[in-house]
């Protein structure tokens, strides 16, 4: 009986160290979470920040009317163009050696299937499928692009495009998505890359977008180069993230003549607290454009979409795509092609079904061919092949320079920090002045109004309604000594979060706190953002932000200002110190980085010490709130604290994959840091806590 009561005792110890590390981290030891710290607001309160963010992209879409003339078009198309490449990073290298590579070849009635890979960007080569009918051709040619189904190029959807293309006499490539088939971390080892995986990117200064726009391009170049393809007669399509990868490309590579992107378009506005892929996601899109100005770079290329009365997905709703389509339509017709533009609705669930493919059939065969009407044509039967046959590679034996996205990120990544590590000059004003820029930080918000509620205990407890109509709760309690001043916790993940041992430590010591849920966190968060249970946090809300041109960290950037400006105001908090946790810290960071004089003192607790990409089983310790586009472009974490010029505790600093920084590395970190403070002549030090 001794042993049994033993064993559970056991059992119960470890079940509670697991969940307490779980919970959180403070200096390499764990403490448990409050669980008794007052609310603010009203409970089962509307989703005030959902609304917020709604009415945003309601007058972005709005705003976005095209021109009326041909030639103001043709202006705007440019501008259109040259945003479309900054803000998704895509740089494609047309005279790169493709370097196509076959792998086996497979015998179909009527057709050939050769399994390939080819060179997209240099190092990088993608897995691939290619279809070619018996004969010698030239043959028109079509691009088919894969969505989020788990087989990639070989899912049964997919490849019944490429077979029934095949036997009607198309070439057809099928392309594995960049992060996603064989294209994946480990050779298939399916991954979906459409969350913090395929948002590292950005922080290199590209997107899983760009990227996929790139490979497309660069399959146009591969179908151009071979004898058997007619290289005047190239189409695009596919279906779901497919289809938006055909809306993007095509739209971007004027070598397409003929397009139909199935169960995708709809509307950027849509997109907004959508919980989509993020190779879905242009940063800073809606600030631009809508979906409608894309479609009208296809004027007057032919462009037809398909969409499904039965589709659950919101952005993808036939209502969506008709608004862009009739805003779009104008700019053909200013062509004279109002026909090459044309949509049709199925009353069926999301994917590629035969309708589809005989739609599409039928739109190839007139655009392409110059035969029929563009009315569906009935498909040839054909066989589906199971999806191992399609492999470029046996499973586990993948030609190394075929990379995923983790390998790729931290690659490019390091190539930044290099440079950035090896400067030997570093301008305060321009510096500060990018980095305001790259945080989309504009003026913060001010207070509107001031909600006072009974306290509870020794917590004052108040809500900031702010000039963006959106409401910051606050707990509030007042130091011992006046004179102390006011320490400001943060987290990313609500005030019930914050240990109840950090929070006493600084009560002890005479300090008041004062506790901000920012945006997204706690009582302040959205109840869509937490609708889908196998994304990250923020997923929903950093897209929304980004689709509209900002960022989350410059949201909270604000929010802690406006937050720190009220203390000092209406608390007399002249002293007041910042207390971070994850992301939240390094909202903090940026905060004191741009704004000098609001905090004495951070202390940052298990925040990253550099944005390099490191590890990608740990990719989602963080969560999508945490990217800035361009970041490593710009710089890295030591330079933000550098620009603060004030004492800095990285308590628990770990790599972007939440790995702790070892005690031995402290030495290495301390010089860069250092480095840099002297490079901007700023004052200040760090202390590292392992």
């Amino acid at each position: 009986m001794k042993k049994i009561l033993l064993l559970y005792l056991f059992v119960i110890a470890q079940s509670l160290a697991v969940n307490a590390t779980e919970r959180m981290y403070v200096v390499g030891f764990s403490i448990l979470p409050s669980d008794s710290l007052p609310q603010v607001l009203a409970p089962s309160s509307a989703d005030i920040l959902k609304s917020r963010m709604k009415q945003k992209a309601q007058i972005k879409f709005a705003s976005h009317l095209l021109p009326e003339t041909l030639q103001e078009w043709k202006k705007r198309k440019e501008e259109i163009r040259a945003e479309i490449f900054a803000n998704s990073g895509l740089n494609v290298d047309h005279d790169l050696d493709l370097d196509l590579r076959e792998t086996a070849t497979i015998q179909m009635d009527g057709y050939v299937i050769k399994n390939i890979y080819f060179q997209t960007q240099p190092g990088v080569y993608a897995t691939a499928n290619l279809f070619v009918p018996d004969g010698k051709g030239p043959f028109p040619a079509v691009v088919n692009m894969h969505g989020h189904w788990k087989e990639a190029k070989g899912a049964e959807n997919i490849q019944s495009v490429a077979h029934s293309l095949a036997k009607n006499g198309y070439v057809c490539l099928s392309m594995d998505a960049f992060g996603a088939g064989e294209r994946a971390t480990t050779h298939m080892d399916f991954e979906y890359h459409g969350s913090n995986l395929g948002a590292s990117l950005m922080n290199i200064g590209e997107t899983l977008l760009g990227v996929q726009v790139v490979d497309n391009m660069r399959a146009v170049d591969l179908l151009s180069s071979l004898p058997y393809v007619d290289a005047e007669n190239i189409g695009a399509t596919g279906a779901s993230g497919g289809g938006n990868q055909t809306m993007w490309f095509a739209a971007m590579d004027e070598r397409v003549k003929a397009a139909m992107p199935v169960v995708s378009v709809g509307t950027f506005e849509s997109a907004v607290m959508g919980s989509n892929c993020v190779c879905e996601l242009l940063p800073g899109g809606l600030s631009f454009t809508e979906t409608s100005g894309v479609l009208a770079l296809y004027a007057p290329r032919a462009l037809k979409m398909c969409n499904h009365n039965k589709d659950s997905n919101v952005t993808f709703y036939p209502s969506e795509m008709l608004r862009s389509y009739h805003n779009a339509k104008p700019i053909f017709e200013q062509y004279e092609a109002e026909e090459k533009i044309s949509y049709e609705l199925f009353d069926l669930e999301h994917g590629y079904w035969p309708e589809d493919r005989e739609a599409m059939l039928g739109w190839f065969d007139l655009h392409l061919k110059g035969i029929g009407d563009g009315s569906a044509r009935k498909e040839i039967p054909f066989e589906v092949l199971p999806f191992e046959e399609l492999m470029v590679f046996p499973k586990g034996q993948r030609d190394p320079m075929v990379v995923g996205v983790a390998e790729y990120a931290k690659a490019k990544g390091q190539k930044l920090r290099k440079s950035y590590i090896e400067k030997t000059f570093l301008e305060q004003e321009l510096v500060l002045e990018d980095l305001t820029s790259l945080l989309k930080i504009k003026a913060s918000p001010l207070v509107k109004k001031v909600h006072q509620f009974s306290p509870d205990g020794t917590w004052d407890r108040l809500a900031l309604e702010s000039s963006e109509n959106l409401l910051t709760p606050l707990l509030i309690k007042k130091p011992s000594h006046s004179g102390l001043g006011y320490v400001l916790l943060a987290t990313a993940a609500g005030k019930q979060k914050i240990p109840q041992e950090r929070m006493d430590t600084w009560t002890e010591k005479g300090y008041g706190i004062v506790i901000a849920e920012l945006s997204g966190t706690g009582e302040a968060a959205s109840a869509e953002d937490q609708k889908v249970d196998y994304l990250t946090p923020f997923h929903t809300l950093a897209r929304a932000r980004l689709w509209l041109g900002e960022t989350m960290m410059g949201q909270w950037v604000g929010e802690l200002a406006m937050v720190s400006k009220f203390m000092k105001e209406e608390y007399a908090a002249q002293n007041l110190i910042f207390d971070g946790e994850k992301e939240a810290g390094l909202a903090g960071l940026f905060l004191a980085a741009t704004n000098k004089g609001v905090y004495e003192s951070l202390t940052l607790r298990n925040t990253p010490i550099s944005y390099l990409f490191d590890n990608r089983e740990g990719v989602d310790y963080f969560s999508l709130a945490i990217h800035v586009p361009k970041f490593l472009q710009w710089g890295d974490v030591s330079l933000a604290a550098g620009l603060t010029g004030l004492p800095i505790t990285f308590a628990r600093p770990v790599t972007m994959s939440g790995e702790p920084i070892p005690s031995n590395k402290e030495m290495e970190w301390q010089d860069e840091f250092a480095s840099i403070r002297t490079l901007l002549k700023t004052k200040g030090n760090v202390i590292f806590e392992f």
